[in-house]
């Protein structure tokens, strides 16, 4: 059968009338264990729906490139096309966990649809990581990373990361405890590329390391947790995703989703088949019998970046738990009398279908609410409170009226896990969102650009590099004129800056990053369209592990023989209305703050913990190399 010619469809151009608007394919719902139970079996094939796109062999489409070689054997597997007619006209190939042709259309539909997610709550196109900036050439190379790859077989262990340093997904493959194995055969091969959790968590954290560079430092105890968490919580809300699956499942809870189940687990076979006996990482946390609240002091105590960030999943899933129930109260008094109480036998099917679709019509609101707030997060050294404010800023700006309660429940959720943001007089919702800046930010650089509406990735990606470039010029063009806005803006541009800053050879001044100047088109439940420049700012500080170090060279700059021993970024994100240019949100992080630096140097130097501990199921640092494994246990 002949093809099309690849066209402007591909490259987000207008949609050639002869193609499919859509392409269906299909995966796991959950993992291969699904399957070998009977009330699981006959909801674990499901078939997502993807926006149309030519792909080649491997699959290799516009955003994702799937290369199926194993280095433990130097072998390649065949890569699946697709594209044949014998595959499209029946939803692609069957899941099958010994068929390497099927493992690849796995991995590329649940990536597929973990990127759609996100630019239907970004209201734009993602973009992975860049390549590093090569100051050899002075930026000949060219940065622009079109596709994310995937190596479904890379590693022949219990494990699977995301690599920055080759902007790839790395899937493993293990034998299945002998003694514990759950519901694997024991010493079976265990494929961690047909979880449907382990893909979506990994590609969670690419998308995370393309919006966000600075992310994956361990600036403070919170840093690393937040990227094992996001990745998670995206996972977790993309099971209700799946109508079928979550249909089975809420008629086995009777309606109840605070209970333990598929639903609420992670990557269950993954867990099982290395001895956990259950889902790797749960949603649900435990409670006090007594009390039935989760212990706030837990997170004063817990330091492993997975045990950390289960503290932030739990409050998200507790905040949608609560808002599904207050949902579900009018359907739950006409079955049982009260609102409080689920039925204690089956589902009528037509309660059944309704506490369906509140569940994944909840569960879609709350993961987009948690996307959107990524794009109001100070760009350096965040934290779980941060996270809260951005939660709500980003929720109230583009929904005025909540009234399902849905930042309230976020709030509640969050203060029974102890997770706090600094800086806040109260804990009212009013109080959490960011304040407006203090200080009257001008850029008049925003008045002379024009932000044109661009398709084409490669095309928004340039842009986004000019509009970096143009604005840095800008900045330091008028830095002493504005130096009360480039304070408010947690910088420090003028000759009077503390002498720690890294300055530029250039023009020697302190130097500092535009990092991105994205922009933004979200579309509210009224209709109404928010049209937003996420501008992310960030400057360096030389930091020393002894503070007289420290205080040393701040009096008298650079001292012979000793260097710096860390680095210290402070900056800024602002949120700006396209539409009047003004900037609505500053949300900062001081480079002048010596409590900040204080805070810094003593978790990086301070008592040994895990904090900084390798990490297994999760992200390799930059400065590793290609096949180093980090690890949970």
């Amino acid at each position: 059968m002949s093809r099309p010619s690849r066209g402007p469809a591909s490259a987000g151009g207008p949609r050639d009338a002869r193609l499919p608007p859509f392409r269906r394919l299909r995966i796991y719902a959950f993992d291969p264990s699904a399957s070998l139970q009977l009330q699981t079996a006959v909801v674990n094939t499901a078939t997502v729906t993807l926006r149309w796109e030519e792909l080649e062999p491997g699959p290799v489409g516009e955003y994702i490139e799937v290369v199926d070689v194993d280095p433990s054997s130097g072998g390649f597997y065949e890569p699946v096309d697709l594209d044949d007619r014998t595959l499209l006209v029946q939803d692609g190939l069957p899941p099958s966990d010994g068929n390497p042709k099927f493992h690849q259309q796995m991995v590329f539909a649940v990536a597929m649809v973990t990127i759609r997610n996100f630019e239907r709550a970004l209201g734009r196109k993602i973009l992975w990581a860049a390549k590093p900036w090569d100051w050899t050439t002075q930026n000949s190379v060219d940065r622009y990373v079109q596709r994310l790859r995937i190596y479904p077989h890379a590693l022949r262990e219990p494990n699977a990361y995301y690599s920055p340093v080759k902007v790839a997904l790395l899937f493993g493959y293990f034998r299945a405890s002998r003694s514990n194995p759950g519901r694997n055969l024991p010493g079976g091969t265990i494929f961690t590329c047909l979880s449907h959790d382990v893909v979506a968590h990994e590609t969670a954290h690419a998308i995370l390391d393309g919006m966000h560079r600075r992310f994956i430092e361990p600036s403070n105890v919170d840093a690393l947790a937040f990227h094992e968490a996001f990745a998670d919580i995206v996972a977790l809300f993309q099971h209700f995703t799946l109508p079928e699956a979550v249909r089975q499942q809420i008629g086995q809870l009777r309606g109840d989703l605070g209970r333990n189940s598929l639903l609420s687990g992670l990557a269950t076979q993954f867990g099982e088949a290395i001895g956990h006996y259950g889902a790797l990482r749960d949603a649900i946390d435990e409670v006090d019998p007594e009390t039935g609240l989760p212990d706030p002091t837990a997170l004063d105590r817990t330091t492993e970046p997975h045990e950390r960030g289960a503290i932030l999943v739990a409050a998200v899933f507790d905040a949608f738990v609560s808002i599904y129930r207050s949902r579900v109260a009018d359907l739950l008094r006409l079955a049982t009398g009260t609102g409080e109480r689920f039925p204690e036998s089956d589902l009528h099917p037509d309660l059944l279908s309704r506490l369906t679709n509140e569940a994944t019509k909840t569960a879609g609101h709350v993961l987009r609410m948690c996307i959107r707030a990524l794009d109001y997060l100070p760009p350096v050294d965040m934290n779980f409170g941060d996270y809260l404010r951005a939660l709500v800023t980003a929720d109230t700006d583009l929904i005025a009226d909540d009234v399902r309660g849905y930042r309230i429940a976020l709030v509640e959720a969050f203060r029974r896990r102890g997770i706090y943001p600094k800086d806040c007089r109260s804990l009212s919702v009013d109080g959490l969102v960011w304040s407006r800046p203090d200080e009257t930010i001008e850029i008049g650089w925003l008045a002379e650009e024009a932000f044109s509406y661009v398709a084409d990735r490669r095309a928004i990606f340039e842009a986004i590099e000019e509009r970096c470039k143009g604005l840095k010029e800008w900045l330091w063009d008028h830095a002493e004129l504005s130096h009360d806005s480039i304070r408010a803006m947690g910088l420090w541009l003028g000759k009077d800056a503390p002498k720690t800053v890294r300055r530029s050879r250039e023009r020697q001044l302190p130097a500092f990053e535009v990092q991105s100047v994205r922009v933004a088109n979200r579309m509210g439940p009224d209709g109404e369209q928010e049209q937003q420049v996420i501008i992310e700012i960030t400057q360096e500080r030389r930091g020393y592990r002894d503070p007289e170090d420290q205080k040393r060279i701040e009096e008298k700059g650079r001292v012979q023989g000793v260097k710096a021993d860390f680095t210290f970024r402070g900056g800024a994100t602002l949120v700006v209305d396209l539409r009047t240019r003004e900037v609505r949100y500053c949300i900062s992080k001081d480079i002048a703050s010596d409590e900040r630096l204080s805070e810094q140097r003593r978790f990086r130097f301070g008592a040994k913990g895990e904090a900084l501990g390798a990490t297994y199921f999760g992200v390799a640092r930059r400065t590793e190399p290609f096949a180093f494994l980090h690890r949970m246990l």
